[in-house]
């Protein structure tokens, strides 16, 4: 029996959507990163590749409360919501 997967909360928008439409942002050390292939260890937050969702995400400190984790260095979410932004 084949079971659907969970959907998950965009910390931006805060929509639930299927993991194949968002991306996933975990902790390395003390900084966050994407995860494009999903597979870092420990707790993840899932945000929709759109600029505006991730500077929400970003301007409310969600990642923070997400993750678990005060205080993180989100400068490579910055760079790759620029990234996007210019069609990178």
């Amino acid at each position: 029996m084949h079971v659907a997967p969970l959907p998950r909360t965009c910390v931006g928008c805060r929509a639930k959507d299927d993991r194949a439409r968002l991306v996933r942002v975990a902790v390395d050390a003390s900084s966050a990163v994407v995860d494009e292939r999903r597979v870092l260890p420990g707790r993840g937050a899932w945000v929709h590749p759109d600029p505006a969702c991730l500077a929400r995400a970003l301007r409310t400190r969600a990642f923070d409360r997400a993750l678990r984790v005060r205080g993180i260095d989100v400068s490579s979410l910055h760079a790759w919501r620029e990234a996007i932004v210019g069609g990178v």
